[in-house]
């Protein structure tokens, strides 16, 4: 064989040793990969971005970091939170006190308007003349029997009895002054009751009164003024239209159907027979709370069965919708209060925020080059604005709560809270630190790590 095509013993050994050495590696590799447990492609991928992705950060980590943040600086953080706090009390107040204030108002309106019914009494049946009168005197206990009735009284009178003179001497002098114009009014027995007045001198006449048909007379506290009569042990006597009544009593303290104050009442039967008062014109009627407007659809029926269509009757309005318009009116007018201390709050928590991440800009290139995301920085701020707005939130509700309960002990109210109330206030002022600390946190996350470490500390 020829020189040129031999290879040389030196290169032919050298390409065995190197074919040895591949497959020693080959071997020693399959050996390795049996006995290490197999990976699958998912837990490789895995491990590859946990080691090139960001660093996770535990919600436990962050709210931390958020805390000591707020505590690193307590006598910012609790200014910080008092504007928050006087927004916060004010909603709570000028909510509380106005419906308590507007509870107060209906039950007010209750005691003097809400329980009262009065019944309007025409002469006669429209298109008939004469059917006799449409409600008698007894009718009146038939109304006192409907659940609900406290009172009822009833009443006659005229246009020619509206102005009597009447005198309360027998004696026309020169310069007299006791005579003067008072209305004549005919009431049953039950008219203090029905007006809510009280008998100030004397006595109000009884049915032996009525039934005996006795001459006698009680007096409005202000026409007995007008007469000059105080006392009536005497027996005082007053005149018109030529006849004498003795003064029994003085009525004062009249709530209901003021004009009777200057009124002369006398006795159904002594008013029919002397002035011919004898039809019932009005029925008065007061009810227990509550059962105004059952007892206006009731009394019609048992005054006048059968022409409860012909009878006028004025009911209370409904006390729901005087209520909400008291508490709407007196929420609307400090309302506004509240609000405005709110967004004072939520500027002031705004500007804190800001500052805080210009003192902390060095800290926040310290965690972006350390690993930490924007999302985690901006978390991390927004965290921060959120909890002073929590804290203002719960201190707030709670004073807002005492004052409301103060108010009420004080002016002898029932304190009325909505728990709603109580319970949404907290989470208002999160919600307005959590608004506040958007523009902040937000900045704070646009920080790049190389120009944070080279701003000035």
């Amino acid at each position: 064989m020829p020189t040129e095509t031999r290879e040389p013993n030196k290169t032919r050994q050298t390409r065995q040793t190197r074919k040895t050495r591949k497959k020693r590696r080959r071997g020693s590799a399959r050996s390795i990969r049996s006995i290490l447990p197999a990976r699958s492609t998912r837990s490789a991928r895995s491990a590859r971005s946990t080691r090139v992705g960001r660093p996770w950060l535990d919600p436990r980590d962050l709210w931390t970091e958020a805390l000591a943040g707020v505590l690193a600086r307590p006598v910012r953080s609790a200014l910080t939170t008092l504007g928050t706090v006087l927004g916060i009390t004010t909603l709570v107040i000028t909510i509380g006190v106005a419906s308590t204030a507007g509870n107060q108002i209906v039950g007010r309106f209750d005691a003097l308007t809400a329980t009262s019914v009065t019944v309007t009494v025409p002469r006669t049946l429209p298109g008939q003349d004469d059917t006799g009168p449409l409600v008698d005197w007894s009718g009146t206990g038939a109304v006192r029997r409907l659940a609900g009735v406290e009172s009822v009284a009833a009443l006659a009178d005229s246009a020619t009895t509206n102005s009597v003179q009447v005198r309360s001497n027998d004696v026309t002098a020169p310069g007299d002054t006791s005579s003067q114009t008072l209305g004549v009014v005919a009431t049953s027995a039950g008219l203090p009751d029905a007006v809510r007045g009280a008998m100030t001198a004397g006595r109000f006449f009884d049915t032996g009164d009525i039934a005996r048909h006795d001459q006698v007379a009680v007096l409005g506290d202000q026409a007995a003024e007008l007469l000059g009569i105080r006392r009536v042990e005497d027996a005082p006597a007053i005149f018109f239209r030529g006849q004498s009544y003795t003064v029994i009593g003085i009525l004062g303290g009249i709530k209901r159907e003021r004009q009777l104050s200057t009124a002369v009442l006398l006795p159904p039967t002594t008013a029919a027979d002397r002035l011919g008062l004898r039809d019932v014109t009005r029925v008065l009627v007061n009810t227990s709370l509550g059962a105004a407007r059952q007892v206006a659809r009731q009394a019609p029926i048992a005054l006048a069965p059968g022409h409860q269509d012909a009878l006028t009757v004025v009911a209370p309005p409904d006390l729901s919708k005087s209520r909400d318009g008291v508490q709407n009116d007196v929420n609307g007018l400090f309302l506004v209060l509240g609000l405005v201390s709110l967004v004072v709050g939520a500027i002031g928590i705004a500007n804190v925020t800001l500052v805080t991440v210009m003192e902390r800009v060095g800290e926040i290139g310290l965690r972006r080059a350390l690993g930490a995301s924007r999302r985690q920085v901006a978390g991390q701020f927004l965290l921060e604005s959120t909890t002073i707005g929590l804290l203002g939130g719960v201190i707030g509700a709670s004073l807002g709560i005492a004052v409301v309960v103060c108010v009420a002990v004080v002016k002898d109210w029932t304190p009325v809270l909505d728990l709603r109330l109580a319970l949404g206030a907290p989470l208002a002022g999160a919600l307005v630190g959590l608004l506040a600390g958007l523009y902040p946190s937000l900045r704070a996350a646009r920080l790049e790590p190389a120009d944070a470490l080279r701003a000035p500390s």
